[in-house]
């Protein structure tokens, strides 16, 4: 899927960790012709991950602080639980280094601190797994420090990915409840509608089809026309029909307050990860 122009970055972009997000980036990035394999380094303790990275012609690096320091734009992309481990080890490497964060939970300052303020400067990204198939919404935080030139590329890059939105950082914690976690409420709706035709007599396949296609293309028509849910939700249900029986039967069983007390919930945990 064509995404626009990018803006090729005269140094390579260095990965602190290559997991599935990391992973799913890179290919969307390459996909989109944004950098090419030969610009991008990595570095993982994992044997598999350096392997995989080598697979797809990234240069892999054995050692931390060499790639810091070889790399202008590096994306920390390992669990939040490791961010701090790595960056310590990274230490003064990074001194003047632009970096990107997708370790969900971790404040820029906590970035920086963990670093030893060796001043750096900070962009937090939340990505989402859609990002796999080159569909992710990746939030980037607007109070960053990151130069003009480099907000620029980092969104160029990102828009590779999927639909890019500047926020606040203060607001991440929300995105992370919505947007980050929201892929798992849509797969379990998906799932529960397949489940409703399958109990009035649709084969699996045939409902899992029907299912996904149909959360896919209203997302995709509210999008592209430009409607509010409600005007859709209207549109569909005529009086007295069908539609109308079955919103009634999601708004007693609860829907819209267990997906925003979800959302709400998610985005509290969030806070509290590091």
């Amino acid at each position: 899927m064509k995404k626009g122009a990018f803006h090729r970055m005269e140094k390579k972009l260095g990965l602190i960790g290559y997991g599935n997000m990391a992973t799913a980036i890179v290919d969307a990035i390459l996909r989109a012709q944004a950098l090419t394999a030969d610009e991008i380094a990595m570095f993982d303790i994992s044997p598999r991950a350096r392997e995989r990275a080598a697979d797809n012609g990234l240069t892999v690096l054995d050692d931390l602080r060499r790639l810091c320091r070889s790399c202008d734009m590096l994306l920390l992309a390992v669990k939040p639980n490791m961010a701090a481990s790595a960056l310590k080890e990274a230490g003064s490497a990074l001194k003047g280094k632009a970096l990107m964060s997708i370790a969900a939970g971790v404040t820029s300052q906590k970035l920086k601190e963990f670093c030893g303020n060796h001043f750096l400067r900070v962009l937090r990204i939340m990505p989402n797994t859609p990002a796999m198939v080159g569909e992710g919404a990746m939030v980037l935080c607007s109070d960053t420090d990151f130069t003009s030139e480099e907000r620029d590329q980092a969104e160029a890059l990102m828009k590779a990915v999927g639909v890019v939105e500047w926020i606040e950082e203060r607001h991440m914690d929300a995105v992370t409840g919505l947007s980050g976690s929201g892929p798992a409420y849509t797969a379990m709706f998906i799932e529960a509608l397949a489940d409703g035709g399958v109990m009035e007599g649709l084969s699996r396949p045939q409902a899992m089809n029907l299912a996904m296609q149909t959360v896919l293309g209203t997302a995709k028509l509210l999008q592209e026309r430009e409607l509010h849910p409600g005007a859709l939700k209207d549109m569909v249900c005529s009086p007295g029909g069908t539609a109308i029986e079955g919103v009634k039967a999601l708004e007693e069983g609860g829907l819209r307050h267990a997906v925003i007390h979800s959302v709400v919930v998610s985005s509290e945990k969030s806070k509290r990860l590091i």
